[in-house]
């Protein structure tokens, strides 16, 4: 036995590798943003499932590497959520035993070359199975898709256009494959290089055929950044802060301005002063005012967090309550039976309410917005859906104050480069303390990001576009594509168990025996 398989042979070695193994891919999400290194991160994760002793190790496998996977992806939540993370990433990690499995049933041993050249449709598939069961809200939503790693490559983005960020997770765990099949099975290279090709033909086709979104003016959208204001009476001094801010921005010749997330922490029918501050800042600025409010609505029971457009006169009544809500922060799924997490962690003490229906606003001058609360802009059929309704501009507001020293700021405001390159709309993403960014309609970088050590606010001059890019008119074939070819692949699979049992020989029964106890003998 080689010494690398003994050494392996050992359970907890073995486990302790896969979690190793399924951490990798954190290195190419942001802070470190190593976006190339996405492309060979699961090499190591599906060379060790392929060589487990059987099927239920490799599960075992998969089950390990999810549970590393998911607790690099969230470890910023450790401060707040404590031993629970754990827990959460033991139960999501589950969702990679069929993927275990279904690399060391295609790869495992000597495959064949048509072993291989399934590998190449079925594990990608395999993968978009947890990453779509993972992103249900309730399960904590689609936040570190693979694909999403990619947000800062151009052709990348184009990809997204006609797939969105499904397409490119499938692409990269099937160059993974690729690469993991050239350095462990070498007879079956030449499938292996006919996916890496295909993979390079996909990505050069989309970016010359799939359309570009149509340039059709300017809008000029500013967007306020606070900073963080903590202690004693934090809301007033927050909302004078922004009003500083947004003092500045007269004379701009403005279309709009954003405030991020929880940026007014009272309701406006409560506080009609404020409402007159903010009809104020409109007047002088010249522009309407999208600002967050996060607070117990005086005509309806319970607390919303609520996008609220403000004119000249006040608010203008266009209000989007967010519709998706961050477990543990902001509501306690299954409260009753996990309402525990409250006292490890800082869990939300009292569930806020859900809206009932996306909103798409007018600012004037035949600008349409289309906003979003925080997390939900990592949802591709909401940004999608507002697409469709008729936004000219996608609107994030966002919040990340609790978790400023981690990586959750930058990936947060990744997101919403793939959000504008999928819909081929251009994207605000502002917060309260960083990081803010704003995207054009390809997912390119406008002028520089507010990052988490700014008080200000800037305008940046967005290209409005119109035009339907292949994902949102044709949604999310990529994942139906998927589950198709892993319904084929099961449909295979039984036939071939079918198959084999009836072509085993009969096991033969116990021998005859004669009147005196003894068994017969053949010829006898």
């Amino acid at each position: 036995m080689h010494k690398s398989d003994h050494w392996l042979a050992s359970p907890w070695r073995r486990s302790v590798l896969a979690v190793l193994a399924g951490a990798l891919p954190v290195l190419a999400f942001p802070g470190p943003a190593l976006w190339w290194w996405a492309w060979f991160a699961l090499v190591p994760w599906i060379l060790l499932a392929r060589t487990a002793p059987g099927g239920k190790r490799a599960a075992y496998d998969g089950w390990c590497g999810g549970f590393g996977f998911v607790l690099a992806m969230h470890h910023w939540l450790l401060p707040n959520l404590h031993v629970f993370t754990f827990v959460i990433a033991a139960l999501l990690g589950a969702l990679w035993v069929p993927w275990g499995r279904l690399v060391h049933r295609t790869l495992g041993g000597t495959p064949s070359a048509g072993r291989v050249a399934a590998a190449l449709v079925v594990l990608p598939s395999g993968w978009l199975l947890a990453e779509l069961v993972r992103s249900w809200q309730g399960l904590g939503g689609p936040w570190g898709m693979l694909g999403a790693s990619q947000w800062q490559v151009a052709p990348a983005l184009r990809l997204a256009s006609v797939g969105g960020v499904w397409l490119l997770s499938f692409l990269v765990v099937a160059v993974n494959v690729a690469v993991a099949v050239l350095v462990a099975v070498r007879r079956a290279r030449v499938p292996a290089l006919a996916g890496l090709v295909a993979t390079a033909a996909a990505t050069s086709a989309a970016w010359v055929w799939s359309p570009r979104p149509d340039p059709d003016g300017r809008a000029a959208i500013a967007v306020v950044q606070p900073g963080v204001v903590a202690g004693a009476d934090s809301a007033d001094r927050r909302f004078d802060r922004e009003e500083q801010l947004t003092r500045r921005l007269a004379d701009r010749d403005l279309d709009l301005i954003v405030w991020g997330e929880s940026s007014v922490g009272f309701d406006l029918d409560d506080r009609p002063d404020l409402a007159r501050r903010l009809a104020a800042l409109s007047r002088e600025t010249g522009a309407d005012i999208l600002v967050n409010v996060d607070a117990r609505r005086s005509d309806k029971p319970g607390i919303y967090k609520s996008s609220v457009l403000v004119g000249p006169q006040g608010p203008t009544g266009d209000r989007y309550d967010k519709m998706r809500l961050v477990p543990f922060g902001e509501y306690v799924p299954f409260r009753s039976l996990l309402g525990w997490a409250t006292s490890v962690g800082k869990a939300a003490g009292e569930d806020r309410r859900r809206g009932a229906e996306q909103v798409v606003m007018d600012v004037g001058d035949g600008l349409r917005i289309g906003p979003m609360v925080c997390f939900e802009s990592a949802f591709p059929d909401m940004s999608r859906s507002l697409a469709v309704d008729g936004a000219d501009v996608l609107v994030a507001q966002s919040s990340t104050s609790t978790f400023q020293h981690t990586w959750a700021p930058e990936q947060h405001a990744s997101l919403a480069a793939l959000r504008a390159a999928e819909t081929g709309r251009p994207m605000v993403h502002a917060t309260l303390t960083g990081v803010s960014a704003v995207y054009d309609a390809n997912g390119a970088r406008i002028g520089s990001w507010l990052g988490t050590d700014a008080s200000a606010s800037r305008v940046y001059e967005v290209p409005v576009t119109h035009g339907t890019t292949p994902y949102v008119r044709y949604g999310d074939w990529t994942v139906y594509a998927a589950l198709g070819t892993l319904a084929a692949w099961g449909a295979a699979e039984g036939v071939r168990v079918v198959r084999l049992r009836r072509g085993r020989p009969a096991r033969p029964g116990p021998p005859a025996r004669t009147a005196h106890g003894s068994p017969a003998r053949p010829g006898r």
